[in-house]
């Protein structure tokens, strides 16, 4: 097994239809916590009852009590250099398409074009009564201006949710889709940050496996895929990122224009 960048830079380099995985380790140098390490998000409450449906129907202002304060947070940092990085991939033509985990937006943010957001994202606010969509901006200033803290829908006066998924719903299906038919098309998978423990997700390198596909894992921690890593890498994300995009440079791949 291979364990350097200039490793992952040449199995990237060689990939006809390269995807990259990401889940939250690839976004806590940006300042956010994951969900269940020691100072992560679940560290003092229950996800059952705040993250869950349940709780966003029947208890709307406990649910957005302690939802509200993640959109500040969210929107005070910035991409770190692995959410750059994968974007420069895209450019460059090396990565086709990006899966993700998380629901900060930091891809975007960072430059790419078409993340597959699995678990949803907190860009929109959407009635799940009517099915009327707002923006996240005016979700968040409805929460603001409602004395409860509960944004609500204009037209049937529902309690808004954002695009997150929450425990007892369902993924969207138009991005489980999407991420199985590009695990389907890879015969390279890059997974930063993931422990590949939650299930849809955690199925997809075994599809890129089983067709004969190579894998790289970046992580710290460690995945029930590393015995079946062309390449495994530990430490920050940004720090190995930053030096498989300089790997490839000289390797003679030039940067995107």
């Amino acid at each position: 097994m291979a364990d350097s960048p200039r490793d992952l830079a040449r199995l990237l380099l060689g990939a006809r239809h390269g995807v990259v995985l990401t889940g939250a380790g690839v976004s806590t140098e940006s300042g956010i916590p994951d969900f269940r390490s020691a100072g992560g998000i679940w560290e003092n409450v229950d996800p059952m009852e705040v993250g869950s449906l349940s709780t966003f129907v029947s208890a709307p202002e406990r649910f957005w009590s302690f939802h509200r304060p993640r959109f500040s947070a969210v929107d005070i940092i910035r991409p770190n250099p692995a959410h750059l990085a994968v974007a420069e991939l895209e450019r460059r033509g090396i990565i086709k398409d990006l899966i993700t985990q998380n629901i900060d937006g930091l891809h975007r943010r960072a430059g790419s074009p078409h993340p597959i957001e699995v678990h949803g994202t907190l860009d929109f606010g959407e009635c799940l009564r009517c099915g009327a969509r707002i923006s996240r901006e005016e979700m968040v200033a409805r929460a603001d201006d409602a004395p409860d803290g509960v944004p609500r829908c204009t037209q049937c006066g529902f309690q808004i949710k954002s695009g997150v998924v929450l425990f007892g719903e369902q993924l969207p299906a138009s991005a489980i889709s999407a991420a199985f038919a590009a695990s389907e098309a890879a015969d390279v998978m890059l997974v930063i940050g993931s422990s590949l423990l939650v299930t849809p997700v955690s199925t997809l390198p075994d599809i890129v496996l089983r067709q004969g596909g190579a894998l790289a894992i970046l992580t710290e921690s460690a995945t029930p895929y590393d015995d079946h890593c062309t390449v495994r890498l530990h430490g920050k994300a940004g720090v190995q990122m930053t030096e498989v995009l300089t790997a490839l440079d000289g390797l003679g791949m030039p940067a995107a224009r």
